[in-house]
């Protein structure tokens, strides 16, 4: 389970406050389990809406609009880089986009955690477009959650889905007293009078006027019968058609002189006002006119607070009046429809029996009994899951695809663009080395991936940028202004360290064999100046160096280099760590994981044991510093961290954690530790809002990364370093995700603590 041992359950639905049968069925499920399980369950919605504006409240945390594609696309990420465990998918036809509501599965097939859906309809002879649907969501989930028993049969016989796959659980009901009628009446000025009650979002299916055709013979036989239509009409219906059906339910009372026993109510009434109907009800009727209904929240509630229910005989009422727990009447018949209503309205027995029978089954569908129901339910799901998974961060099934349309609002022929104004290219600050660098990382990474012909197109801008910024001598420039002029003079800079880490990995990742040599070349031409460079240059140099030597092992002067510069860092790391600093300098600034993360790549490459103790000394001194054992807070950039004195909260910056997400995972792979793991998730994490604020640092609209987390909220800039560093974490954990411990050990049995995991070779 995410969150401290909680299980995350994100519910795909509509929700309140929208007017929807499934937005508050799911709203009840949520509130049922979440008062037996308590706060080991925590719920996410992800809310449906469709032309309406809502003011969510939690556990709304995304909102996906019907008709527009990308918010599905959107959804997914969402939900994979918010690690929930499992998703409950409530299920309506016309609540999805597309054909059939073939925009939802961009988004099951896009996410990662186990779906687990209930289908609140089952079509018996669907259009095509629904019937493909169908399957693909019985394909798409675990689990398929239905309210009755002829679902199981229709999924098995018409849609060829496994019954062992479907599970029965009923619609919930609340837990409401049996009372009598006459204690609730006064709330309406009703007393004496005789309550028939339908209530639901009005629409011609309701049928309610053929209730008003039986009802003359009705009140003939009671004069005191007062029908009660309760309800407003249904939106998608008012929005097409306006109040055309309520105003022919009206004339139809008129003309049959009902004035006085016919109460409309145009108004969609909360739950306390809902109960107060029910209980001050004596009869229940839903006079429907189609049989292909197979769920009714409203004839669940009736029936469970012990209504006389009279209803026709569609599949839900089939089920649920058997066995004497209420009438059923032919559709369109209102002369037998009165014959049944005065039969009880005169039988005392009957209407008591009726009564009786429905409550005690009502007993069995309260709403405390089936969100246990769903509870038991996902437990039992996780933990069969977790049970197939190998590693303790490794709980996808599928890969989220990271995306490059923020990284492509910042490109163009030139290369990458440093700053943005929110989203807007800022061309009055240019382009830099490091952040190209850093992209042809990224841009490896992905293509080693993605087969994306745009990622290709990008990643030759980026390196043809690259390789124009390195001089005869090897260095390399760093500034260039828009009109394509390298800035002098330059401040000091890390672009030849994160420029060989970029020639490194693509030599290490060749996209094609052809462009080894050439990476060869330039890098081999800036490596002369590994030794002159900052402790982070050095750094950075020993990841491209590393990857160099996954091309070429034998290269022996590139192995000189990087030990130099490993011993370098580690001589730092001595003169300056003590035991309550361990540290290479005597402040933490920026990047600061990088320092520990060559390290533990030179000991990969070289098996020194020295560096794997500085390397994971000071790993472990960083996230002491950093991690506060629930989130990530990284070291601001407003003053830093001074040894002795107290360290800067903000603003802190997409740079540490991505740095720290890189160097987690080479820490896991240099040591077998699975804590590192948990921390690099924890890392990335940061990103999605677990961190100080509780606010998501990337963007989830526009596919960028804000410039950093200020005291006051994000920086709503979007520049190429915030967005390179969420994607280069992204990449590294999507890199892994499919890795399997337990293989590993069986492949390699040598391999554990303190032992140096080898670097893969590429032939």
């Amino acid at each position: 389970m995410t969150n401290d041992s909680k299980l995350t359950v994100a519910f795909i639905s509509s929700y309140i406050p929208r007017r929807c049968g499934i937005a508050t069925f799911c709203s009840d499920l949520i509130s049922s389990i979440h008062n037996g399980a308590g706060d080991v369950f925590e719920p996410l919605v992800v809310a449906m809406t469709a032309g309406t504006e809502h003011a969510y409240k939690d556990p709304v945390k995304f909102e996906v609009r019907k008709n527009v594609k990308n918010d599905y696309l959107s959804a997914a990420d969402f939900l994979n880089f918010s690690h929930v465990d499992l998703i409950c998918l409530q299920h309506e036809y016309g609540l999805f986009g597309g054909p059939g509501g073939r925009y939802l599965n961009l988004l099951l097939e896009r996410t990662n955690a186990p779906v687990l859906t209930t289908l609140h309809t089952i079509l018996e002879n669907p259009p095509d477009d629904i019937y493909q649907a169908t399957i693909n969501i019985g394909t798409l989930s675990e689990k398929i959650i239905v309210m009755n028993e002829r679902g199981i049969a229709m999924l098995r016989d018409i849609y060829g889905i496994d019954p062992s796959k479907v599970m029965l659980i009923p619609h919930g009901i609340p837990d409401l007293p049996f009372v009598d009628s006459s204690y609730y009446k006064h709330k309406f000025s009703v007393e004496g009078r005789k309550t028939i009650l339908t209530f639901g979002l009005l629409n011609r299916n309701k049928g309610v006027e053929n209730m008003l055709k039986a009802l003359p013979s009705i009140v003939e036989a009671d004069p005191r019968v007062l029908y009660i239509v309760l309800g407003a009409t249904h939106p998608e219906v008012l929005r097409q058609d306006g109040e055309e059906y309520r105003f022919e339910l009206q004339r139809i009372a008129d003309e049959l002189g009902l004035q006085d026993h016919v109460l409309f109510y145009n108004q969609y009434v909360s739950d306390e006002q809902l109960h107060h109907f029910l209980c001050a009800a004596d009869i229940y009727v839903t006079p429907y006119q189609q049989r292909q209904q197979l769920t009714s929240g409203t004839l669940a509630f009736a029936v469970g607070t012990g209504k006389a229910v009279v209803s026709t005989p569609y599949w839900a009422a089939e089920e649920l009046l058997s066995e004497g727990r209420g009438c059923l009447v032919p559709f369109e018949e209102p002369r037998q429809l009165a014959d049944k209503i005065i039969r009880i309205l005169q039988n005392e027995n009957y209407f008591s029996d009726l009564r009786r029978r429905a409550y005690d089954y009502g007993r069995n569908i309260i709403w405390p009994t089936i969100g246990q129901k769903y509870w038991t339910l996902f437990t039992d799901r996780h933990q069969a899951l977790t049970k197939k998974t190998t590693g303790e961060t490794l709980p996808l099934r599928k890969i989220p695809e990271p995306s490059l349309v923020h990284i492509r609002r910042l490109t163009d022929t030139t290369g990458l663009l440093q700053h943005a104004r929110f989203t807007l290219p800022d061309r009055r600050h240019g382009y830099c080395t490091d952040d190209n660098a850093r992209i042809i990382v990224a841009m490896a990474k992905y293509m080693a991936q993605y087969n994306d012909p745009q990622a290709l197109e990008l990643l030759s801008i980026y390196l043809s940028f690259l390789m124009h910024a390195q001089e005869t001598d090897g260095t390399f420039h760093n500034f260039m202004s828009y009109d394509r002029q390298w800035i002098e003079p330059e401040p000091d800079h890390d672009s030849l360290g994160r420029a060989l880490w970029a020639l490194g990995t693509l030599m290490g990742k060749p996209v094609f064999r052809e462009m080894v040599p050439i990476l060869k070349d330039y890098f081999d031409r800036s490596a002369v100046h590994i030794p002159s460079q900052s402790p982070r240059g050095k750094a950075y140099c020993i990841l491209g160096m590393t990857e160099y030597l996954r091309q070429f092992s034998g290269a022996s002067e590139i192995k000189r280099y990087l030990s130099g510069a490993a011993d370098s860092l580690l001589d730092l790391y001595r003169q300056c760590a003590d035991p309550s600093w361990r540290w290479f300098e005597e402040v933490l600034c920026y990047d600061n994981a990088v320092l520990p993360h060559g390290l533990f790549l030179a000991y990969r490459i070289t098996g020194e044991q020295r560096y794997l103790t500085a390397a994971r000394e000071s790993c472990d001194f960083l996230m002491e510093t950093t991690y506060t054992g629930k989130h990530f807070s990284f070291i601001g950039c407003r003053g830093w961290y001074r040894k002795g004195q107290s360290r800067a909260r903000f603003d802190q910056q997409p740079l540490e954690a991505g740095s720290t997400v890189l160097m987690l995972r080479d820490a896991y792979e240099a040591t077998g530790n699975n804590r590192y793991l948990t921390l690099q998730k924890e890392a990335f994490d940061w990103f999605l809002g677990k961190n100080d604020l509780h606010i998501p640092v990337y963007d989830f609209r526009t596919r960028g990364c804000y410039d950093g987390l200020e005291s006051a909220g994000v920086n709503l800039n979007q520049g190429a370093e915030s967005m390179i560093s969420f994607l280069l974490a992204l990449l590294s954990i999507v890199e892994h995700v499919s890795f399997d411990l337990k293989t590993l050990s069986a492949q390699n049995p040598a391999v554990h603590e303190n032992q140096p995991r080898p670097i893969e070779e590429k032939g």
